[in-house]
């Protein structure tokens, strides 16, 4: 047990200051080449009398770098690369038992956030270099991010059918429910609904609080299902978020970004399946649910309702700035809630075994 809890809080601490160590110089080359957007979303317009509440949030975007996410996942690279070396330098000593890169645990998921981050950071550079009417107005460019966000989750899908022999999804309180060679384009689904939840990064804090809460909640229950390896690869990544984390809390030095939230919501998707609590998942990540939730309640209500609104703007966090909440108490509330709901989570898990 102590060796367990040590092999995970090691490299967990070690990616958090990593993470500290590398900010300052990453900041720096972000500020220098002028790594923001260049112009602001405006997906759902807020309704005239509540735009003076975002006027300082779309300076914000402006002026603000949105690759921060190479912090969280280059922090995590590095770590998993200084344990494996280690490993290589010095066989038969104690970093055989604190490394954690394996087959059956982490290589998924690390693949996943290796292809994700980078997939998201192409999409990050065209809005760097003026290119949003690719990014937020061209339907081609949705629809090939969908089908890239399903690549992704046929590749997973694929490795656990054939390499981890995976057939089935565990149903709280009810045993294991096969699907066959059906588990492939499962695995793809939640994929992408995973991936809808990344709108999330709107507000300085938000998205890393949030984050680092579910993550820490899959390490505790891959801690609790032994499987020590994925607990620590949960932790170091928790670790790398608390680091982007402590530079993004207002007024944030940079924001998330698609690097990092799509490398870290597909990612999450792996997670839940390979603990084996892919339906806890939404109540794990419940603040991720109801934030994509909320824009697709508004599209449909816009549809069907003569473009009547169910919420003054969307995602929920700014509809709840435009009611009067200040950003701060927006973004300090979703974080209790994430971490109730990652409690929660945990509960179901354990009594539904």
């Amino acid at each position: 047990m102590l060796t367990d809890l040590i092999k995970i809080f090691l490299p967990t601490t070690l990616a958090f200051f990593l993470g500290i160590f590398i900010t300052p110089l990453a900041t720096h080359f972000f500020y220098k080449h002028k790594m923001w957007k260049k112009k602001t979303r405006t997906d759902d317009v807020p309704l005239e009398d509540f735009k003076k509440v975002f006027k300082e949030r779309e300076s914000n975007e402006v002026s603000v770098p949105c690759v921060g996410g190479i912090i969280i996942w280059v922090s995590v690279f590095v770590t998993v690369f200084l344990f494996t070396l280690f490993l290589y330098i010095f066989p038969d000593t104690i970093f055989t038992k604190l490394n954690f890169l394996s087959r059956s645990q982490t290589f998924i998921p690390i693949a996943m956030l290796l292809l994700g981050s980078l997939f998201g950071l192409v999409d990050d550079i065209l809005e760097i270099i003026g290119k949003s009417r690719i990014t937020r107005n061209s339907h081609w460019y949705t629809f090939g991010k969908i089908v890239l966000v399903l690549i992704l989750g046929f590749i997973a899908g694929w490795w656990f059918f054939y390499k981890l022999g995976m057939t089935g999804i565990h149903i709280p309180f009810n045993g294991i429910l096969e699907l066959g060679i059906l588990f492939i384009p499962f695995v793809m689904l939640v994929m992408l609904s995973a991936f809808s939840g990344g709108i999330i990064d709107g507000l300085d804090g938000l998205s890393g609080g949030v984050l680092a809460s579910i993550f820490a909640a899959y390490s505790t229950v891959a801690f609790l299902n032994n499987q020590i390896d994925l607990a620590t690869f949960c932790g170091v990544t928790t670790g790398a978020i608390l680091a982007f984390l402590w530079f993004n809390i207002p007024p944030a030095r940079f924001y998330m970004g698609e690097t990092g939230i799509m490398g870290l919501t597909i990612t999450l998707a792996t997670l839940a399946f390979l603990t084996d609590s892919v339906l806890v998942l939404p109540v794990i990540a419940m603040p991720l649910v109801i934030t994509s939730g909320s824009v697709i309640l508004q599209k449909i209500s816009k549809v069907f309702r003569g473009g009547k609104r169910i919420f003054r703007i969307t995602p929920l966090h700014h509809h709840f700035e435009a009611i009067g909440w200040p950003s701060y108490k927006v973004t300090m509330r979703f974080w209790v809630l994430s971490i109730i709901f990652a409690i929660i989570g945990i509960i179901l898990v354990v009594i539904s075994r």
